[in-house]
C-alpha cells in the first residue's frame, strides 16, 4: 500500500484524482484477491456477479444482508478499495441510509445506487422503468447524510438514456450531483460519440463530478479501451462481469470434457496448480502463524 494510514475511501479518491481507475468486477473473495494480485488498484463488487454466484438473475433479488456479507468477505481479503453495487438502494431513503452505514462498517470505499424502479433490470436490457428524479435525489441526499466518513464515495447511476434520451440523462445527472453524488454513471450509452457528448453536456451545465463508464460485454456499449474512455472524459471504468463470464465458460468446458472423457488429465495445463492456489491464499503464512502459536503454547506449558 502506498498510504497505509489512509482509509479506503480516501485512497479511492486519491486514485481518481491521479488517473483513470480500472475496476474489474469481483464475485467472491477469491476473485477479489486475484484482482489485487494482478496489480489493479481498486475493484467493483458487481451486483450481477453476486446474483449469478447465488444462482439468481440480476433483478434486485438479493437482500441488503446478503450483499453486505458477500462484500465484507471481499474487503477483508484485500487491501485495495472497493465500490459495491447497491442496485436501487434496497428501498426508500431510510433504507438507503441503513445501507450506507452497513457498507461503511463492512469496509467498502463507496457504493453505487441507480434510478430504476423495482424489479430492476440489467442496464443493457429493454423495458427498464425509472423512478422520478425527485425520488432518486432523495435517496442520494439520504446516502450523503448517512455516511460517517465524509470520504465514503457515492456513485449515482442513471438509466435514463434508454428510457428518456441522452438530454434527460444529463439533466438527471446534474440533479444527482447537486444532491450530493460524488460520481455519475450513465448506463448503456451506445457509442463513443454518446460518451463524449454526455461528458461535454454535463460539463456545460456545470456538473462537475468524475464519470463512470461500464465496459460490460454483449451489451449496448461498444468495446472501448480504458485509454479511449479516459480521452472521452471518464475517470472510472468498470468491467463488472468479465471475470465471472470467463470463469463460468471455463467450468462449462471442463465439465464437458470430464463427462466425455472421464478424466481431467487433458486439462491440467489449463488449471491453476495446487501451489499457485496456495500462494494466492497465503497458505504458508497461515502455517507460520500456526507454528508460532504452537511454540508459544509449548513455552508456556514448560514454564
Amino acid at each position: 500500500m502506498d498510504h497505509p494510514a489512509q482509509s479506503k475511501p480516501q485512497r479511492l479518491r486519491e486514485l481518481i484524482e491521479r488517473q483513470t481507475v480500472v475496476l474489474p468486477g469481483a464475485f467472491n473473495a477469491l476473485t477479489a484477491m486475484q484482482i489485487e494480485r494482478a496489480g489493479f488498484h481498486a475493484l467493483y463488487v458487481s451486483g450481477a456477479g453476486l446474483s449469478a454466484a447465488r444462482g439468481l438473475p440480476d433483478i434486485g433479488l438479493l437482500s441488503l444482508a446478503e450483499v453486505v456479507a458477500d462484500a465484507a468477505s471481499m474487503t477483508k481479503a484485500v487491501t485495495i478499495p472497493a465500490i459495491v453495487d447497491a442496485d436501487t438502494g434496497f428501498g426508500p431513503p431510510l433504507a438507503v441510509m441503513r445501507a450506507v452505514k452497513e457498507f461503511e462498517q463492512a469496509g467498502l470505499a463507496g457504493m453505487q445506487i441507480e434510478d430504476q424502479e423495482l424489479p430492476k433490470k440489467c442496464g443493457h436490457l429493454p423495458g427498464k422503468r425509472l423512478v422520478s428524479t425527485s425520488e432518486m435525489v432523495s435517496k442520494i441526499c439520504a446516502a450523503s447524510d448517512a455516511r460517517q466518513d465524509r470520504e465514503f464515495f457515492i456513485v449515482a447511476r442513471t438509466d435514463a438514456r434508454a428510457v428518456e434520451g441522452l438530454d434527460e440523462a444529463v439533466r438527471r445527472a446534474r440533479a444527482y450531483i447537486d444532491a450530493g453524488a460524488d460520481a455519475i454513471f450513465p448506463e448503456a450509452l451506445e457509442s463513443a460519440d454518446e460518451f463524449r457528448l454526455f461528458a461535454r453536456q454535463l460539463a456545460r451545465e456545470g456538473g462537475k463530478a468524475p464519470l463512470v463508464a461500464n465496459m460490460t460485454e454483449f451489451g449496448k456499449t461498444p468495446y472501448l479501451s480504458v485509454g479511449e474512455f479516459e480521452d472521452l472524459g471518464y475517470r472510472l471504468v468498470l468491467f463488472p462481469v468479465t471475470a465471472l463470464r470467463m470463469a463460468t465458460k471455463a467450468i462449462d468446458q471442463m465439465l464437458s470434457e470430464l463427462r466425455s472423457r472421464g478424466s481431467q488429465r487433458g486439462l491440467l495445463e489449463r488449471m491453476q496448480t495446487r501451489g499457485e492456489l496456495y500462494d494466492l491464499l497465503r497458505y504458508a503464512e497461515y502455517e507460520r502463524r500456526d507454528r508460532h502459536f504452537h511454540s508459544t503454547e509449548d513455552d508456556h506449558g514448560s514454564g
